[in-house]
């Protein structure tokens, strides 16, 4: 047996999908604006995961260009069928749905094939006839077709299918063939408190649907509000080697009462069959999984940018020649758009725990009004930083609070001379920003969270950023090293 506490992979990993090869399980979660996008875990007992690639590597694959926040790529789905790996998504910026395929999930995967079936969270199912089906979601209705898996081709018209148990936002369609029936699990209520997961079955691919009287089998909608996991819902199943069916879902944990900011992240759950249908129920804290333990390694605490580490990455359609990976370290050159345009010089990594420290040691000897640092970064209205900047009273360390239309700065000291050590400690409620070991001042989680900010799917993410704020030809800031250190219990 193997134990385990929810979330398995925690801060914004949402949306995620799983599937079994053999022994080896692959999993997939939605990066919407970030690149590269859709990062691909492999795991042997579902609990251990140890990020192997990422499935959208290139321009080609991934066109973002001028994708807004909480745009871009929606909801993956994971699939293996005859010695090929499948991952099928949505760019709901650019070109609607397709997918992927690779012999190995780690990559290259090929360029995309699109499918001309509108709506998102798209999912295949491949059936024992030998026939694809592609299904999405849209205006409140799950749709299907038969496709040419080799072309994506529909072979048939796309026909509507199940609307769900009336909840709203009914969406991220998984179709199963189980014992002879296939079983339509789809989410409903909206990724929020009221987020749930709803299942039918019936003979047909197409319907009609059977609800399952238990319906929903998975929410956390009822639970106390100082629940600590709430919003549980878009889930995928798979069945172990053993014969033990698990579900994987996405979950937020509150920092404090109707505020998240880690984004949604990635938890796990038995599931139960009564009378026919899979049950889950609510998420649990912890739990245990009936494979034997098979840790993986742990991220380095240090990274020294000799390479870009999975776990790091850029906005949009990056341009590769503002960031150079060296012996020396990071060394990023500014644009003139900063944190609040869309293609900053920005290099980032999830927040993945409440009470965390992390720090980079910088090198930067600004013109006027250039800056480089250290980022607690939401989205371009939503941000604060840590930086180093010159201006008409000489070099300074500067700390920015960004939240919607206001800007506050709420540090500003004299730069000491040489490389500095940026850092931000977190707790649940707030962030501290210090200088070389000593804190300069604090900001609130609650105002880089999802409720604070509208229509918005992400996380906290951690950047090293450089800018020149308006100048075309700035500067270049060189980061030594990061450090992330997670406090949580």
């Amino acid at each position: 047996m193997t134990s385990y506490r929810n979330p398995v992979i925690p801060g914004f990993y949402p949306d995620p999908s799983v599937c079994r090869v053999g022994e080896d399980y692959y999993l997939v979660t939605s990066t919407f604006e970030f690149f590269p996008g859709v990062p691909v875990f492999h795991s042997r007992d579902l609990v251990h995961w140890e990020q192997i690639g990422h499935a959208l590597t290139r321009a080609s694959q991934l066109p973002l260009r001028e994708a807004p926040p909480s745009g871009g790529i929606y909801a993956p789905t994971i699939r293996y069928h005859d010695g090929v790996f499948y991952m099928v998504t949505t760019n709901v910026s650019y070109g609607g749905n397709f997918y992927v395929t690779a012999t190995d999930p780690a990559g290259p995967w090929s360029d995309p094939i699109y499918v001309d079936q509108a709506g998102i969270d798209p999912s295949l199912l491949f059936d024992d006839d030998g026939k694809v089906y592609f299904l999405s979601n849209g205006n409140g209705c799950m749709s299907i077709c038969e496709i040419d898996i080799r072309t994506g081709e529909k072979l048939a018209p796309t026909r509507p299918s199940w609307r769900g148990t009336g909840g709203r936002y009914p969406e991220a369609p998984h179709l199963y063939k189980i014992d002879g029936l296939y079983y339509l699990m789809i989410a409903e209520g909206g990724t929020e408190y009221g987020h749930m997961e709803t299942i039918a079955r019936s003979i047909s691919p197409y319907g009609p649907w059977e609800p399952s009287p238990r319906n929903p089998i998975l929410t956390n909608r009822n639970t106390e509000q100082n629940m600590p996991i709430q919003g549980t819902g878009h889930a995928d199943l798979v069945q172990t080697q053993n014969g033990d069916w698990y579900a994987v879902f996405l979950a937020f944990r509150t920092s404090q009462q109707y505020f998240h900011h880690l984004g949604r992240e990635t938890c796990l759950a038995p599931v139960v069959w009564e009378d026919g249908f899979p049950y889950i129920g609510t998420c649990p804290l912890s739990g245990e999984v009936n494979l034997p333990p098979c840790p993986v390694k742990a991220p380095e605490a240090v990274t020294d940018f000799r390479t870009q580490g999975l776990e790091w990455v850029m906005l949009r359609e990056p341009n590769p020649d503002l960031y150079a990976f060296t012996e020396g370290g990071l060394v990023l050159q500014g644009v003139a758009e900063n944190l609040s345009g869309l293609n900053p010089t920005l290099l980032m990594r999830r927040q993945q725990h409440f009470a965390m420290r992390a720090e980079a040691q910088v090198e930067f000897s600004p013109r006027l009004h250039e800056e480089a640092g250290l980022t607690t970064f939401y989205n371009l209205e939503t941000h604060y930083e840590i930086f180093v900047t010159r201006t008409q009273a000489g070099r300074r360390v500067q700390v920015r609070r960004v939240v919607g239309d206001m800007e506050m700065l709420a540090a500003d000291v004299p730069a000491p001379a040489g490389e500095l050590t940026l850092a931000v400690e977190a707790t649940a409620l707030e962030y501290t920003f210090l200088l070389n070991g000593e804190a300069l001042c604090t900001a609130q989680t609650r105002f880089v969270s999802t409720e604070a900010t509208p229509s918005s799917f992400t996380g906290v993410m951690l950047g090293l950023y450089a800018t020149g704020n308006g100048r075309k030809c700035a500067g270049k800031a060189r980061f030594a090293r990061f450090r992330y250190e997670g406090r949580d219990e």
